[in-house]
């Protein structure tokens, strides 16, 4: 009776230590990964409560800076910060990634400043009109975002008109939100905005508005045009503001650039990830399926994490997850499938988690527009994981790369079973209808007979003692299911 149980778990043993060899690999890319990230990386743990956090806006407005910001941002209100100061030097970029960085500070609840540092240019003016105070150094200055193409030449009449009415329109829902003056805004892109103040015009129409640290701060009628005052440095600018508590500063990690790849093949990763899990079950033998799913996934999760999207939570969440689907395969297989159900759900919600760019403070359940990427990313990954799995299985037990990783199970020792002839299950016709004979209990796997030819069997669920007939219900040349064959009776 032992032997008969050794051999009829084999397979399932066998299972169950390759999704433990591919979870603990998993876990160890990961933390090798993470452990490669500079100390700057993790500078949420160098703030507390009350600290002023300084995060530098420096070179090209671009994809890869609204990574650090995001990222900076969500790490400074979650930790406690009093009030965040952007110090910009920037002579703009891409609108579309200013507008996503603007975006980004409507949802801090802290205290924001902007200190310009020289230059806030273009996308560098929609940024710091996105914060509710803006100092400026002594020599700087701030506006002229006319929009132009990517190789620096003006925009088509048509495609220009639309472009300026529509970044307009954002410049003057910015300043009016935090406090600025929107005919000030709008005129830093419109060259038609004249700006007036009671009967002073303060900027003429045929220009795009440009203003220096005087002008912009100059007061009419008791409130300046535009900027809170001038400071020498940000240090000057927390004292003028009479900001309380430490400055602490978040810098670049420099692998922002790698974030945005990461994030940009996040289907990708996810089909290879599940593609090498899947072949990993198969191919037990073989080690690299589990390496490169293991790979992959941590990319995914580190590559998240460097974007600002996720924490160290979702990674849990996608580790607890995995473990049910082991404790499934392990001590429920037969009886229930509970554990595996939330298992699988915990893992999909973890990585749909992963992807939802999510801030501090926000209902926690996400809207609309929140996941309409990550389900898209996701539903991509899941059809093209189908896809490619439903190829694999019909198509991969014929080659010869298979036939060389593949693992025969040992037959069970005793005289009942000497000189069976083992067979590959694919070499084999096993059609539905098929009879052969359970050789070891089958609960649910095991080993049938059919004809001269010992083959690894499956049954839907049910227990079925050696020596009892079964008939093949399905084959799909790397699987055989049978059932218990209940002769017709007359």
């Amino acid at each position: 009776m032992s032997s008969l149980f050794h051999d009829s778990t084999t397979p399932l043993l066998r299972q169950l230590a390759s999704a433990k060899k591919m979870c603990m690999r998993a876990i160890c890319i990961a933390a090798a990964l993470f452990s490669l990230l500079p100390a700057t990386a993790y500078a949420r743990d160098a703030i507390h409560k009350g600290d002023v956090v300084v995060v530098p806006l420096r070179g090209e407005v671009s994809e890869s800076l609204l990574m650090f910001l995001r990222r900076a941002v969500k790490t400074a209100q979650s930790n406690g910060a009093s009030a965040i100061v952007f110090e910009m030097d920037t002579y703009g970029g891409r609108l579309d990634s200013a507008a996503e960085i603007a975006n980004a500070l409507n949802y801090l609840t802290i205290p924001t400043y902007t200190f310009i540092n020289s230059n806030a240019g273009s996308a560098g003016s929609l940024i710091a009109l996105a914060t509710q105070h803006i100092y400026m150094a002594p020599v700087s200055a701030i506006g002229a975002a006319t929009p132009i193409l990517s190789t620096g030449e003006d925009l088509p009449a048509t495609a220009k008109e639309k472009t300026i009415s529509y970044w307009s329109a954002m410049l003057r829902s910015t300043a009016a939100k935090n406090g600025h003056n929107p005919d000030v805004a709008e005129a830093f892109m419109n060259r038609d905005k004249e700006v007036k103040i009671g009967d002073r015009v303060i900027h003429a129409k045929g220009a795009v508005l440009t203003l220096n640290a005087q002008e912009a701060t100059e007061k009419i009628d008791g409130k300046p045009l535009l900027a809170a005052g001038v400071a020498e440095s940000t240090v000057d600018l927390v004292k003028k503001a009479g900001l309380k508590g430490e400055i602490v500063s978040i810098e670049p990690s420099g692998f922002e650039q790698l974030a945005l790849w990461i994030t940009a093949l996040a289907p990708l990763l996810l089909l290879i990830g599940v593609i090498g899990a899947y072949l990993e079950f198969k191919i037990p033998g073989a080690s690299w399926p589990d390496i490169i799913s293991a790979i992959c996934f941590a990319l995914f999760f580190l590559g998240h994490y460097l974007a600002g999207l996720a924490g160290w939570e979702v990674v849990a969440l996608f580790i607890i997850g995995m473990a049910l689907v082991l404790i499934e395969i392990l001590f429920f297989a037969h009886s229930t499938i509970v554990f595996g159900v939330v298992g699988v759900f915990l893992m999909l919600a973890s990585l749909l988690w992963a992807m939802i760019d999510r801030y501090p403070g926000q209902n926690f359940f996400p809207s609309g527009k929140m996941l309409a990427v990550p389900l898209l990313n996701m539903f991509i990954a899941i059809v093209g994981s189908f896809i490619v799995i439903a190829l694999l299985a019909r198509y991969l037990p014929r080659t010869s790369i298979y036939r060389r990783f593949a693992l025969i199970d040992s037959n069970p020792p005793g005289p009942s079973l000497a000189g069976a002839p083992r067979q590959f299950v694919t070499a084999l016709a096993l059609t539905p209808g098929t009879h052969g004979t359970a050789v070891t209990v089958l609960r649910p796997s095991g080993k049938a007979r059919f004809a001269d030819r010992v083959v690894d069997v499956v049954t839907d669920g049910e227990f079925i003692a050696p020596e009892t007939p079964v008939t093949v219900v399905q084959s799909d040349g790397m699987r055989v299911v049978v059932k218990k064959y209940e002769a017709a009776s007359v």
